[in-house]
């Protein structure tokens, strides 16, 4: 993949509502899949995907599952207010270096590759799973 390729697709697994007014919406990847926020600084837009929402938009900030400090996918995201855990979210053209880049932090295995044409989706390269990672030991 080269150039602003691919799109992210990240499923919200909680949203938190701090007392200052903030929203976080920690997602099922982060600085593990794409590094390059945290990184580089480098700036994405983000969509809710999968549902048609009516609700006014609020800032949100995107976070990753990894608790560091520098685990932020999207900062001031414009995002439906009743995001809630389960919610899709996808990030456009955030596929040219996310995948080179990507590695097992925190035992969190590499996302999954897709190529979607017409419709139809099909798997190029599978999830890393905890087995894979358990496959590379060879101290027993």
């Amino acid at each position: 993949m080269v150039a602003p390729a691919a799109v992210a697709v990240y499923r919200v697994l909680t949203v938190k509502h701090t007392a200052d007014g903030r929203v976080f919406a920690a997602v099922d990847g982060g600085m593990s899949d794409n590094p390059r926020p945290a990184l580089y600084g480098a700036r994405y837009a983000v969509r809710l995907v999968g549902r048609a929402s009516t609700a006014a938009e609020r800032e949100v900030d995107v976070v990753g599952r990894h608790c560091e400090a520098g685990d932020v996918l999207v900062r001031s995201a414009r995002l439906p207010a009743d995001l809630r855990p389960g919610d899709l979210l996808a990030v456009p053209a955030a596929g040219a270096y996310q995948l080179s880049m990507a590695s097992g932090y925190n035992l969190v295995g590499r996302p999954a590759v897709a190529a979607v044409r017409g419709g139809r989706a099909r798997l190029l390269i599978r999830r890393e799973s905890v087995e894979d990672f358990r496959a590379r030991e060879v101290g027993r």
